[in-house]
């Protein structure tokens, strides 16, 4: 069994660049399922989400070849419509082929979901969506199935402004007869590189990016090339580990007008932040001066685009654990998403849970202890509380981290931290 060993101390210094975004690039490469023929994507990130998504792709008949960051998808005439419950229950973003399969196909049967386990998240918007633009929906045991001849535009008007539901309606909208018009509508920008991909293959899509999208349904889509939006929350996390460690930490390739709330909490922590053309140079607290800056608690809200990320709030949690003073993180999105706080505890950080509410009484001596990443974000979280804590930090279950950072030890250990990943005896 293999783990993150972390030892605390180290000042990071020195550049890192982040990659191409995983919640962009796992739709993208669904997408291309809307159109026979070879799509290239670059930019793509090396991580196992990716891996699983490619393996869903082969099960569906594309030949999907991967060298570095491009991928090149050769999509048959006809393509399988059946998604197998052993590879979809490895990654929850495999429901997106949902979407493209009923529209290339008429008919889609995919196994329930995995991936991490943030509590409620269900797929109910997902379907109700697709009803209204024509689909039959049938419900299994362990699997959804969904049927339509051709999807026939309506305007559909999310509940909530899922992410996902708001990418599988996007993909189905794209072939339906007439308009549709998704309102209340996620304003990610992966969702507007979805779009901006989709209609490099033919699409008419307005709105991405806003809270009302406008679809205007095409006969037949071709095949494109497409580069991916770099990975906002990637760079937040290095962004939160210099804050935490540095120095000087210049993240490289990022668009910063995508992490605008997240930096300014930075900011009100008491974070020095350069932002430049594609990079930030984020400077730490310079410990080693022996008069480091002084973080300051603050309050942070997660809320969908262009409020606080969801999936930056576990980083954000180890450094409110650094401030003086007490703060409150409110988490709005998944209600499963405190599950790092046991595991931050054990390493004394002073957290208590009221709710949605966490109460972080901060400048608390971290030590390293034995922990576990119970999901991708919570790992990363963790491999950071170890960068300023007393001793060595074992982070166990490091495979939950693979899902979503590529190289993530050895781009810290570039950094200066003293980070490995070692097995467990």
């Amino acid at each position: 069994m293999s783990a993150f060993l972390v030892r605390g101390g180290r000042e990071l210094s020195g550049t890192v660049r982040v990659g191409g975004a995983k919640n962009s690039a796992l739709k993208l490469v669904a997408a291309a399922l809307l159109a026979e023929g070879r799509s290239v994507i670059r930019n793509v990130p090396d991580i196992m989400d990716m891996a699983a998504m490619a393996a869903v792709l082969r099960e569906l008949g594309v030949t999907v070849t991967a060298d570095d960051d491009v991928y090149v998808l050769d999509v048959p005439s006809e393509v399988g419509n059946s998604t197998p419950a052993h590879l979809v229950k490895r990654l929850r973003a495999s429901l997106v082929v949902l979407g493209p399969l009923l529209a290339r196909c008429g008919r889609v049967r995919v196994a329930q979901p995995g991936g991490c386990n943030l509590g409620s998240r269900g797929i109910d918007m997902h379907l109700s969506g697709l009803e209204r633009l024509g689909a039959t929906i049938t419900y299994g045991e362990d699997y959804v199935e969904a049927e339509a001849d051709r999807l026939v535009g309506a305007d559909l008007e999310l509940p909530y402004a899922s992410v996902g539901a708001t990418e599988n309606l996007l993909m189905a909208a794209v072939t339906a007869k007439g308009t549709t018009r998704i309102m209340n509508a996620a304003r990610e920008p992966e969702i507007a590189d979805l779009a901006a991909y989709l209609t490099s293959m033919g699409a008419q899509v307005g709105g991405a990016g806003t809270s009302q999208i406008a679809i205007h349904g095409v006969t037949r889509l071709s095949p494109a090339n497409h580069v991916v939006v770099p990975d906002r929350i990637e760079a937040g996390t290095y962004a939160a580990a210099a804050a935490l460690a540095g120095g000087e930490v210049k993240v490289d390739a990022v668009v910063p007008g995508h992490l605008r709330m997240a930096l300014s909490k930075l900011r009100a922590l008491g974070v020095e932040i350069d932002e430049g053309d594609g990079h930030l140079v984020v400077h730490g607290p310079l410990r080693a001066t022996g008069n480091p800056r002084r973080l300051r608690a603050v309050d942070i809200v997660t809320l969908p685009y262009p409020g606080f990320p969801t999936d930056l709030q576990p980083q954000l949690l180890v450094l409110l654990s650094q401030a003086h003073g007490s703060s409150m993180l409110t988490e709005n999105v998944f209600d499963g998403r405190f599950s790092v706080v046991d595991q931050l505890r054990l390493m004394g950080a002073d957290i208590t849970l009221e709710g949605h509410h966490a109460i972080v009484r901060g400048a608390r001596l971290l030590r390293g202890a034995p922990v576990r990443a119970t999901d991708l974000r919570a790992g990363a979280a963790l491999v950071l509380a170890g960068l300023v804590a007393e001793g060595e930090t074992v982070v166990a279950e490091p495979h939950h981290v693979d899902r979503g950072y590529s190289d993530f030890a050895t781009r810290l250990r570039a950094l200066g931290a003293d980070v490995e990943r070692t097995d467990l005896h």
